[in-house]
């Protein structure tokens, strides 16, 4: 299994605004720091800022800030945003599936359940846990 660029940019953001907590950080800097593109960094913040992640400010001191203390802040749910969408197998999405063997097989099932571990582990990290020590 491998995350999605996207996800691994919505961490890093998470991320470095946690370190930067108290003050409002530039998107222009946090690409910056995380070798990203500006225009890919904001598709990603937008996303942030719809699902409760982040705080955005406009104008001449504008930026981007944590929108609760970090310790409140679930990896789980930030994986589940960005890579909720993208399916593990072709037999996941009913309207791409061509397998002919769907009907019968099981393999679904469990790697149905291995996902479903993974995000379960990642719902007990949270981003305190992460920048700890930094």
């Amino acid at each position: 299994m491998r995350i999605t660029t996207r996800t691994n940019l919505a961490i890093r953001i998470l991320m470095f605004c946690a370190v930067n907590e108290g003050r409002t950080v530039r998107t222009a800097e946090i690409a910056e720091r995380c070798n990203a593109s500006v225009n890919h960094l904001l598709q990603v913040v937008n996303l942030l800022q719809e699902n409760g992640f982040v705080e955005t400010i406009r104008g001449r001191t504008g930026g981007i800030r944590l929108a609760h203390p970090i310790h409140q802040v679930s990896i789980g749910r930030a994986f589940r945003v960005f890579e909720d969408n993208s399916r593990f197998a072709e037999c996941f999405d009913p309207a791409t599936n061509t397998c002919p063997l769907s009907a019968t097989c099981r393999l679904r099932s469990y790697l149905t359940r291995a996902v479903e571990a993974f995000f379960h582990e990642l719902d007990m990290v949270t981003l305190a846990d992460l920048v700890k020590g930094n």
